[in-house]
């Protein structure tokens, strides 16, 4: 009966960026899990690539920060390989500029993909998943969904606007059978940190401020996601785990 409960053999998921860095691990994790795994992101040569690493994956390559794209990219998904189950909306960017010098084409760059390319994700599966009165929704968030930090208003202003974004949909579809969750990173090792990772004064900043002492590892990732998934979770709604090290838990 455990097994069973984070079992997604049969399950379709749509994993959003996931073409490297923590969106291929969560796919790969899925995967692993038993569901069906379709790949997205621009660059199809990417995708291409991690599709080989996966056993059974597909790609489905747009630009989650055009509506119509997303809307028919989603369809086309759905068209070809039957009802989406899970969705797991991780793409994101991140642009450090000072607040006092952010242009505003920065700005909009970021909040484009981090929320407003999330919302438009969330709209098209969702919509399909409340008229089944089924499906998971897992939103990617982060420890700026709770803390500041100089340089990244917009990153920042994305994920604190994530998190609302998850609640607000679980007090809408929750009743419909379909659960919207985050899952909240916090500093992990990937292609996009590589630069933080090896300052050494960052990282020993980093060691001493996160109670379980090191960088994550996007592996590390996979349990809470497949956990928000599976049907261990189906009483779960409107939450925020938060896979830091303790870093939110502690001043």
């Amino acid at each position: 009966m455990s097994r069973a409960l984070f079992d997604l053999t049969g399950q379709l998921a749509l994993v959003t960026g996931s073409s490297q860095g923590i969106g291929f691990a969560l796919a790969k994790g899925l995967a692993e899990a038993g569901a069906k795994v379709v790949l997205n992101g621009r660059d199809a040569a990417k995708l291409e690539a991690a599709r080989a690493a996966i056993p059974g994956a597909v790609i489905a390559p747009f630009d989650v920060t055009d509506h119509a794209a997303v809307e028919a990219g989603i369809g086309a998904i759905e068209a070809a390989h039957g009802p989406l189950h899970i969705l797991v909306a991780n793409a994101g960017i991140m642009r450090r500029v000072p607040s006092v010098e952010m242009p505003p084409e920065t700005w909009r760059e970021v909040l484009g993909t981090n929320l407003d390319g999330v919302w438009y994700c969330c709209q098209a599966a969702g919509k399909r998943m409340v008229a089944r009165g089924a499906g998971k929704i897992i939103t990617i968030c982060s420890v700026q969904s709770e803390l500041g930090r100089p340089t990244i208003a917009p990153y920042a202003a994305s994920k604190g606007a994530l998190r609302m974004l998850t609640r607000t949909l679980c007090a809408e579809w929750a009743k419909s059978g379909v659960n919207v969750n985050g899952v909240a990173p916090g500093y992990y090792d990937t292609e996009l940190t590589s630069a933080l990772v090896n300052n050494a004064e960052f990282t020993d900043w980093l060691c001493k401020r996160v109670p379980a002492g090191r960088w994550g590892k996007v592996e590390e990732l996979v349990g809470a996601t497949v956990f928000l998934a599976a049907p261990a979770s189906n009483f779960v709604h409107g939450q925020l785990i938060y896979v830091d090290g303790g870093m939110t838990a502690v001043v």
